[in-house]
């Protein structure tokens, strides 16, 4: 054997023997892969299990604090003061009447009203026949309207206050109307206004006030005129403002007592909160023209002509 072929022999010897040396460790090595690799993995499933269970925690956590949270309160109004209205016929004494209507003290007339708590009204008519040298016309309307206080609608007061200003302007805007003026009128109420004015007619000249008035939740309406017919002299219009005004803060004081208070007082906020809702007609108004369905002769013509 040449030496060339010794020294390959041996070397191959050498590469046998690595061999053998390496292949235990390679066995230890795969052996162990696995073992990281369940390691590694059931290290993974602890983790994601607890988030899962913290997260289900948080969940559960959120879910009693929306069940315990109290729910919004409803909104609430404030209870209307009145609860009731006085008798439409007798908010005036007889002394007044015989003052405003003369020839007409005992002819009052009641509205028609499908709740009287809510909404009334009374007329009167007088008629002063002189004969040849004519007669006096007088006609007088006191209407009433009570608002409740309604969660959709606001409270009693502030729909008075929106109807209140109502009647003002349809007062002021009546058709035919000509020479109007409008003025406050103290102590009558929570806040009240006179309009006046001329309204010419072929029955005769008519002078009109219309006082306007509000107490709390209610609203008055005074509808005063007068004339002088068939060649009579006119009223005085300041004579029948000054009247009107008296009488309305008569009818006023009225709407107080009817409710267990002194002229134009205000009354137990509880009071309002035993008081039945008034009909729709009467708590839906915020209109002029609910004084109109509460008043049969609203029309100083109307009245003038069937009397004529």
């Amino acid at each position: 054997m040449s030496e060339g072929t010794m020294q390959r022999a041996a070397q191959r010897d050498d590469q046998r023997a690595q061999r053998v040396q390496l292949l235990p460790r390679l066995l230890v090595c795969a052996a162990a892969v696995p073992v990281m690799l369940v390691a590694a993995g059931c290290s993974g499933s602890d983790s994601d299990s607890g988030d899962a269970a913290q997260g289900s925690q948080q969940t559960a956590a959120a879910g009693a604090d929306a069940g315990s949270a109290s729910p919004s309160a409803s909104p609430t109004v404030e209870a209307a003061a009145y609860a009731k209205l006085p008798e439409p016929c007798k908010v005036l004494s007889k002394k007044t009447l015989g003052e405003l209507v003369p020839k007409g003290a005992k002819s009052g007339k009641e509205g028609t009203s499908s709740d009287t708590s809510a909404r009334s009204s009374c007329s009167w008519s007088s008629l002063a026949n002189n004969g040849v040298k004519g007669s006096q016309f007088r006609w007088l309307n006191v209407s009433m309207l009570r608002f409740a206080s309604d969660a959709n609608r606001g409270s009693g007061e502030k729909q008075a206050q929106a109807y209140y200003a109502d009647q003002v302007k349809a007062a002021q805007t009546a058709p035919g109307a000509k020479n109007g003026k409008t003025e406050q009128v103290a102590g009558t109420g929570d806040e009240a206004s006179v309009v006046r004015y001329d309204l010419k007619k072929k029955e005769g000249d008519f002078k009109q006030q219309t006082v306007v008035a509000r107490v709390e939740n209610v609203v008055v309406t005074l509808d005063y005129n007068g004339a002088g017919l068939a060649g009579e002299k006119s009223p005085s219009a300041d004579d029948l403002v000054k009247s009107a005004e008296k009488a309305a803060k008569e009818a006023v004081a009225a709407v107080s007592a009817a409710n267990g208070q002194g002229a134009g007082g205000s009354s137990d906020a509880g009071s309002g909160g035993a008081s039945s809702s008034p009909s729709k007609s009467a708590s839906g108004s915020a209109s002029p023209s609910a004084s109109k369905k509460a008043s049969p002769s609203a029309s100083p013509s109307k009245s003038a002509a069937k009397k004529d």
